[in-house]
C-alpha cells in the first residue's frame, strides 16, 4: 500500500538557537512519525518555523490526521498514553522532558480537531 502524503517546510532564512543537536532531532523526528500514523495512507503535514515578539522562536507541526479530543490534550503527554497497538507510549512524555529540560523550552497541543488533524507547537528560547 503507498501513502501519498504532503510535506511543506516554511522558515525565514536563518534562526539561531542553543539545542543539543541529537535530542532535538530525536523530537522532530517523533513529531512526524506520529503524523505520519494519525493520517494512516493520505494527507499532509506542515512544519513551520517563525520567531515571535518576545525573541522565541515557534515551531509548529501540523497533520491532517485523525486529531486529538480536547480532552487529551495534556494527557498525550503522559508516559504510556498510546493510541498505537505497538510501542510503549512514551514519544511524547519524552519529546516534553527533552523540550522542557534540556532546552529550557515548551511543547503542546496548540489544536487539534478530531477528524481534521492536529497542531503541536514547541517554543524554544533563541540563543
Amino acid at each position: 500500500a503507498s501513502s501519498r502524503i504532503h510535506f511543506e517546510f516554511s522558515s525565514p532564512a536563518q534562526i539561531m538557537s542553543n539545542i543539543n543537536p541529537t535530542l532535538f532531532d530525536w523530537v522532530i523526528e517523533n513529531l512526524l512519525k506520529n503524523a505520519l500514523d494519525a493520517m494512516e495512507s493520505q494527507g499532509s503535514i506542515k512544519v513551520n518555523v517563525s520567531e515571535d515578539q518576545n525573541n522565541n522562536i515557534i515551531i509548529d507541526v501540523a497533520d491532517s490526521g485523525k486529531g486529538i479530543p480536547k480532552s487529551k490534550f495534556g494527557t498525550v503527554f503522559e508516559p504510556g498514553y498510546s493510541t498505537k497497538r505497538r510501542g510503549w507510549g512514551l514519544g511524547l512524555s519524552l519529546s516534553k522532558r527533552i523540550i522542557e529540560n534540556y532546552h529550557s523550552g515548551k511543547i503542546f497541543v496548540l489544536d487539534s480537531v478530531v477528524g481534521k488533524g492536529t497542531t503541536f507547537r514547541i517554543i524554544l528560547p533563541k540563543s
